[in-house]
């Protein structure tokens, strides 16, 4: 039996992961409230004499200004002046949107400046951004001021010409204290380069295993059917694309922060994309088939769904460069952050048709397709061949899985991994007769034990560990000698054993509540590595190896040894016989 994925169950598949990147978007907007209104975040005072001109911020905690996006312009009737300030020195850091080591200014900034001497008010425009430590980027902000004589007012907008810009004034300061900072670049530069950013994606090992079959199927065949295929693969890229930059311009115009790749920070969604490269890995192993269809591989990309299946190919080449960044797209969608929706709409638009471009190219150019390598058994050891840098995509992914939530966690969606892969096994492998319907019940329950690991990953995250003390004799001694109770739990991370008694009737919230409500003191011995502390304590009790679980009563006696595998209600039984005199 050969899997294909048809038109109507890849739709809902889509409208799966829609729901999804809104269920994400949601949660954005969810954590907005946690940072403060922009003018609250940067207070400026304005002050003047009418020839100069002082802005001094009083800058929240945890928040910062850049430097380099201070400008100062005046206003006048044939456009607008640079002037040139002073500033202090700030604080370097590197950045992620811009790319480079900027100057930043934490808690207060003080910025003054000369004015062109000018008949009768003068107008200035103020140019700042600035972010929070916790996230969020501002987008750059406008303010403009009416200076008449010494006193100084924001206006909501300019009355004189700013339409264009002028000589900026000599600066009579040294270097070191001036802003002499690049001018932002060019919207046509940004679409270039996010072009170009797009084009090199595909060399991603996310990205290169997909097209690279996919541009093998254009050796030979009718030329109009591959642009036409061409063309719908690119709709399927650029559609995508422009889907996340919508949810991500829709989140910033909320006061949200999101970027390229924001759906990685869910660990729902990095263990969803571990099992589409796990599987797409054991597809291209020869372990089942996929759907040729919907890779796009050999004859059936010119059968009757070939535009469908060229279209839901983009989408999946767009959906397995989410975790690749590629030169040149982090300037361009930074970019974005600064701009409006229709740009930055343009922008999603230009990442995502740079990527299409090479395939698109190729489906247009029967000379460029003619060179491409003919189909023939050397197909299978090259398509085997791309197979691994899907795999090592994966590890990295479990990686990320494993630092957002737990290392049990990424074990569980290699289970779940597992248990899907098996389940396509089964469904390809099947016996006749009635039997084919346990079979199939038995891949049902191991596809939807796999999609609970992925619904419930972020609730095994990483266990508290505020309240656990680790293990020392001296320690033991001390709170004994207190007449504290003491639960001491000696595991390792390789136990699984230990593990799953963690998680089920440790470190649940009724046994730490109790526990802290009565002063009983929560000690831990790590023995992953070997430790002769803890193998002692082991031994002590008659020991080879762990878990052990021991329940020091208050006021002295003898511990407790709870049996190996334990419930809640055995470990706060044990807890209320300690505290009983």
């Amino acid at each position: 039996m050969q899997i294909k994925f048809k038109f109507s169950c890849v739709l809902k598949v889509l409208v799966l992961l829609s729901s999804s990147f809104f269920a994400l978007f949601s949660h954005a907007f969810a954590e907005q409230d946690e940072f403060l209104p922009v003018e609250k975040a940067y207070h400026a005072q304005a002050l003047s004499d009418g020839n100069n001109v002082e802005f001094i911020w009083q800058i929240s905690d945890g928040y910062y200004l850049y430097r380099h996006q201070l400008k100062l312009y005046q206003l006048g009737q044939d456009g607008k002046q640079k002037l040139e300030f002073r500033v202090p020195d700030g604080k370097r850091k590197y950045d992620e949107i811009f790319e480079k080591e900027v100057e930043v200014y934490y808690h207060d900034l003080t910025l003054s400046a000369a004015l062109n001497p000018s008949k009768g008010p003068i107008e200035v425009e103020l140019h700042t951004q600035g972010c929070a430590d916790a996230g969020l980027c501002y987008p750059p902000r406008k303010q403009w001021y009416r200076i008449d004589g010494g006193q100084i007012t924001e206006i909501s907008a300019p009355s004189l010409d700013a339409s264009k810009v002028i000589s900026s004034t000599a600066s009579t300061e040294a270097p070191a204290t001036s802003a002499g900072d690049d001018e932002p670049p060019t919207l046509l530069f940004i679409l270039l380069g996010a072009a170009f950013g797009g084009m090199i994606l595909n060399l991603m090992p996310c990205v290169f295993p997909v097209l690279s079959l996919k541009a093998l199927s254009l050796a030979g065949g009718d030329a109009r059917e591959h642009r036409i295929n061409g063309w719908a693969y690119t709709g399927g890229v650029v559609v995508s694309f422009m889907l996340v930059g919508l949810i991500i311009v829709i989140a910033k115009s909320a006061g949200a922060n999101l970027g390229w790749g924001f759906q990685l920070q869910q660990p729902i969604f990095v263990a969803a994309l571990v099992y589409l490269f796990a599987l797409l890995a054991l597809n291209l192993f020869g372990m089942f088939e996929v759907g040729t269809s919907f890779m796009g591989v050999g004859q059936n990309l010119t059968q009757g769904t070939g535009v469908t299946a060229s279209f839901f190919t983009g989408v999946l080449a767009a959906v397995v460069a989410s975790p690749c960044t590629a030169p040149f797209m982090a300037s361009a969608i930074g970019f974005t952050l600064t701009q409006g929706p229709i740009i930055s709409l343009i922008v999603f638009f230009s990442l995502g048709f740079g990527m299409a471009l090479p395939y698109l190219i190729l489906s247009h150019s029967p000379k460029l397709a003619d060179k491409m390598p003919r189909p023939g058994p050397w197909m299978e050891t090259f398509k085997q061949f791309l197979a691994f840098p899907l795999l090592f995509t994966c590890v990295w992914l479990l990686i990320v899985v494993g630092e957002q939530t737990s290392a049990y966690s990424a074990g569980l969606v290699v289970a779940g991994t597992i248990a899907l892969c098996m389940a396509i096994w089964l469904l390809n492998k099947q016996p006749s007769g009635n039997f084919r319907w346990v079979v199939r019940a038995l891949a049902l329950v191991l596809a939807v034990s796999a999609g609970k690991v992925v619904y419930d990953v972020e609730k095994h995250g990483k266990a508290n560990e505020a309240h656990w003390q680790v293990y020392s004799p001296e320690l033991l001694r001390d709170l004994r000698a207190n007449n504290q109770p003491v639960f001491v739990d000696l595991t390792a991370d390789w136990c699984i054993t230990c593990k799953v008694n963690e998680r089920v009737a440790i470190n649940i919230e009724s046994v730490q509540n109790f526990a802290s409500e009565n002063k009983i003191a929560m000690v831990q011995g790590d023995w992953t590595s070997s430790d002769p502390v803890i193998t002692e304590l082991l031994h002590k009790f008659g020991r080879n190896g762990v878990p052990l679980y021991l329940m020091y009563p208050a006021n002295g006696g003898e511990p407790e040894v709870l049996p190996q595998i334990l419930t809640a209600a055995i470990v706060l039984e044990a807890m209320e016989q300690a505290l009983t005199p």
